[in-house]
């Protein structure tokens, strides 16, 4: 892959060796260090800083441009997930049927998205990361014009696993890309960016569902996400690059899918950073699952005003992960997480009590905006251990790590609805199993990853 600057600005161009290190060029001065760290020369090459990755090399604002590409298809996957929540509602009404039937058609999503991210991760360490996005991502349209028009329950439910499937290859490759480009630090800041499209994309997308369902009946959500489908297709088609070269697919112990999975399963922190990641996405898909009916049914809130509800809780992630990306490159994200961790316990803790206590709306409310600027401090800190130690495996990690907290997500989520039957969803209920997955989460941070054990970042 060739990176070049804009002809308006006077820096450096760079070019990948036939071993796959990069050199840069200047004029007819041309270098590059054994580690394979790039070293830009100007008038005096003596003082010329050295990249140490390629991402380095890329001027400011084409970096911009791919953090705002691969942010948009790194939502794709909660915008799919999340958006037709607040016609949760609606849905059960029209289909005549029950809340837990509706929610196991959210379940069949997060089980299709995460079977997806398990073959376009490997599949991308393979053959390279722009054909499993364009592929996958026009599967997607065409399964949310299936779900647009789908005539049952059954049917729906069907096109939504698809759909999964579909949106899948955005927020694994968008991972891969970064961590091909980027590494040490640098990694730490790009990757929260896209933490920051993650965490807040599942928050956001009800208020924006809420606001097309006051203009448009439920199917039209479903068109709205082929449509952004179309967008990110063709994005990708033009705009995308390829940053994994030939010689990188076949390096020696990464050749086989198998190979891959095995560097990566084996590393005890990756397994802890892998439980403590899919227990933070089940205590936040717990809450996504039953809030349309605690807020809507219990509290009484119309869908304009939970969507307002959640904008605010937005802003608490938004909070968290910018905070995370600061304090993670000055302490460690290890060590981040387990401030985070704890705070998710204490807050879950207090939304149980609080409503035992008959405190009401702001007695959920308020610990509950605690508990999603939590999540936001987690989120970059569980990629950031999770891929900056597998840089030769990039996109199987990013599979793995996305698969294992939307299908534990999958699978717990439901629970809030399962425990509540015959009572209705509670505050309680909804923040037992939040609890619950923070408790696992504390425990996997202290027995299995160990943070003294692990060090701290590189430049």
């Amino acid at each position: 892959m060739n990176y070049s600057s804009p002809s308006d600005a006077p820096t450096p161009e760079f070019e990948r060796t036939p071993t796959g290190s990069i050199r840069a060029i200047t004029g007819t001065i041309r270098t590059s260090t054994p580690t394979g760290a790039i070293r830009t020369l100007g008038p005096n090459p003596a003082t010329a800083p050295i990249m140490l990755h390629p991402g380095d090399a890329i001027p400011h604002r084409r970096r911009v441009l791919y953090i705002i590409l691969l942010g948009a298809l790194t939502a794709l996957g909660p915008f799919t997930i999340d958006l037709y929540l607040p016609a949760f509602p609606v849905l059960e009404s029209d289909f005549q049927t029950t809340s837990a039937a509706i929610q196991l058609t959210l379940t069949g999503t997060m089980i299709g998205f995460a079977v997806g991210q398990l073959v376009v991760g490997p599949l991308s360490d393979k053959v390279g990361r722009r054909v499993p996005v364009i592929s996958v991502t026009a599967l997607h349209v065409l399964a949310s014009v299936a779900a647009a028009v789908a005539p049952d329950l059954l049917l729906l439910g069907g096109a939504r696993v698809v759909m999964g499937i579909g949106a899948a290859a955005g927020g694994v490759v968008a991972m891969a890309i970064v961590r091909d480009l980027f590494g040490g630090r640098r990694l730490v800041v790009m990757l929260s960016r896209l933490a920051l499209v993650s965490g807040v994309a599942p928050v956001a997308a009800p208020l924006i569902g809420s606001w097309l369902l006051g203009i448009m009946p439920w199917r039209g959500i479903f068109v709205v996400l082929a449509g952004y489908g179309v967008v990110m297709l063709l994005s990708a088609v033009l705009f995308i690059p390829e940053t994994l070269p030939k010689e990188r697919r076949h390096e020696r112990g990464t050749t086989t899918a198998w190979q891959r999975y095995r560097s990566v399963l084996s590393d005890r922190v990756f397994l802890g950073v892998l439980v403590i990641g899919g227990m933070t996405f089940s205590g936040l898909f717990s809450y996504l699952s039953a809030s349309p009916f605690l807020f809507q049914e219990t509290h009484g809130l119309n869908a304009q005003q939970y969507g307002w509800l959640f904008a605010v809780n937005s802003v608490g992630v938004v909070l968290g992960v910018q905070a995370a990306s600061r304090l993670a490159a000055r302490f460690g994200p290890q060590w981040v997480l387990a401030f985070s961790t704890a705070v998710l316990l204490l807050s879950g803790t207090a939304i149980i009590v609080f409503d035992q206590l008959d405190l009401g709306f702001w007695g959920t409310v308020i610990p509950l905006f605690v508990f999603m600027t939590a999540c936001g401090f987690s989120f970059p800190c569980v990629q950031v251990l999770a891929l900056d130690r597998h840089g030769k495996a990039a996109g199987t990690a990013a599979s793995i790590l996305g698969a294992s907290n939307n299908g534990i997500a999958a699978i717990i989520s439901p629970v809030v609805g399962l425990i509540s039957v015959g009572a209705g969803i509670t505050a309680t209920t909804m923040a037992s199993v939040m609890v619950g997955c923070a408790v696992v989460g504390i425990l996997a941070l202290w027995l299995i990853v160990r943070p003294r054990t692990v060090g701290m970042l590189t430049p």
